[in-house]
């Protein structure tokens, strides 16, 4: 695979007059999907603080020395970015300032939604909400893309920054683990008391809600639907320490009173954990929720046989489905594109930091492309009811044995199984399992 070379690629005219190098989300190939494409509705984004009292403090724990007799206390901050629909004569910027993979470098990125512009009027029937949680590093704008292209589709969508996660705070993992979950149901519940105050008061419902996680975004929503981990992730001494993960141990009162029954549904990307004993068959028999799996077949990070699939084939008394990108790695189809400014080699990371939103077969617009399609299909029907979109999942296992096979009139014949909403030709590389509850 060919890279270009930063001076190659397009630059835009910031209203400063310098220029920038062009770093668009919202890309929309001639081969995308149908789905894919952007609805009929402007898009407004704001940035919300939010901050969740009397956390356990997971940084402030020594794993080393004894079990402390009061767990530390914080205040736990919260970034959270909002997308909506707007009102039509909507107006403003459209550009998010955004820091990359490195931690150091911040970059402009362009995209189609207005910052702060006005909602739209709440009409009688209000918009699902989607809330989004990133991997680690990650940060709240990796899956903007798809935060975007939802919004312009009838959708209200948190993203949320998760403290100690980010490429700016990204700290001991322990608290990841911990906090993931937590966080989640936390944005809810900040976001059900926004849509009955304010100028959103009305435009969302947050008792329906889908949760879309990727990587380690995809092992909190698996928890907050009411996966639990293991016995022995709760003990591992690189993990959280002094037991503090045992929350969310699958058959502990503190994880059987966690799931929300606003949550109708999740969507997790290369969820992580099988991979490394946080799950089983006991823990993941525990999801509550339709979930939808997705995941590249070369996965190195979270795996594929032994990871996201193995996930998926033990999530067992619920409906769930798996897209897997063939010779996909870990980053199918949830990050962004790679913003120009993160092709070089970081001497502190050791790696290109282009390989964090990058994949070695598959073009990233295009995995988002068809991400947009897969997840616009399932949140519709999961959250909107629209049962017509359940057609977009009667396919064939494998897309390349897919025919393409219609009359002059552009009717289907009888042996027609091409994969709905792809164009002729442009279904290849993939594969789409369902399995209902045992």
């Amino acid at each position: 695979m060919t890279f270009a070379k930063i001076s190659s690629l397009p630059l835009a005219v910031l209203a400063t007059g310098t220029m920038a190098l062009a770093n668009p989300i919202d890309t929309q190939l001639p081969n995308a999907p149908e789905l894919a494409a952007y609805g009929d509705l402007p898009v407004g984004v704001r940035t919300v603080e939010m901050v969740n009292p009397d956390q356990i403090n997971i940084l402030a724990i020594d794993p080393a020395a004894d079990k402390p007799a009061e767990m530390p206390r914080y205040d736990r901050p919260l970034t959270v970015e909002v997308w909506y629909p707007a009102v039509a004569d909507a107006v403003g910027e459209t550009d998010y300032r955004a820091f990359l993979r490195d931690g150091t470098t911040e970059v402009t990125l362009t995209g189609r939604a207005m910052r702060d512009a006005a909602p739209a009027e709440a009409g009688e029937s209000a918009y699902p909400l989607v809330l989004i949680s990133h991997g680690y590093p990650g940060n709240r704008f990796l899956l903007a893309h798809l935060a975007e292209n939802l919004a312009s589709k009838g959708y209200v969508v948190a993203s949320i920054d998760h403290t100690d996660s980010t490429y700016r705070t990204q700290a001991a993992f322990g608290s990841t683990l911990v906090n993931r979950s937590l966080d989640q149901l936390f944005v809810l519940e900040e976001m059900a008391k926004l849509s009955q105050e304010g100028d959103l008061a009305g435009l969302f419902d947050a008792e329906n809600t889908g949760l879309i996680g990727y990587s380690m975004g995809g092992y909190g929503a698996v928890i907050t639907a009411g996966g639990g981990v293991t016995e022995a992730s709760v003990g591992y001494p690189w993990g959280a320490p002094h037991g503090t993960l045992g929350i969310h141990q699958a058959g502990s009162e503190t994880h059987e009173a966690l799931p929300d029954d606003r949550i109708k549904t999740i969507v997790a990307f290369g969820p992580w954990g099988m991979n490394t004993g946080f799950w089983d068959a006991e823990g993941l028999s525990g999801v509550q929720v339709p979930a939808f799996y997705i995941a590249g077949s070369q996965d190195d990070v979270s795996l594929y046989e032994n990871g996201v699939r193995a996930m998926w084939e033990n999530t067992s008394s619920v409906e769930s489905a798996l897209l897997t990108y063939v010779n996909g790695g870990h980053n199918a189809g949830a990050p962004m594109p790679a913003p120009a400014e993160s092709y070089y080699f970081n001497e502190d990371k050791g790696f290109d930091i282009s390989e964090h939103y990058t994949d070695p077969v598959w073009n990233t617009a295009r995995m988002n492309n068809i991400a947009q399609h897969f997840v616009t299909a399932w949140l519709d029907e999961q959250l909107k009811g629209e049962a017509e979109k359940g057609a977009y999942f009667d396919l064939v296992e494998n897309s390349n044995d897919g025919v393409w096979s219609v009359n002059d009139d552009g009717s289907e014949k009888e042996d027609h199984s091409h994969w709905k909403g792809f164009a002729q030709g442009t279904a290849k590389g993939l594969m789409f399992e369902v399995k209902t509850p045992e």
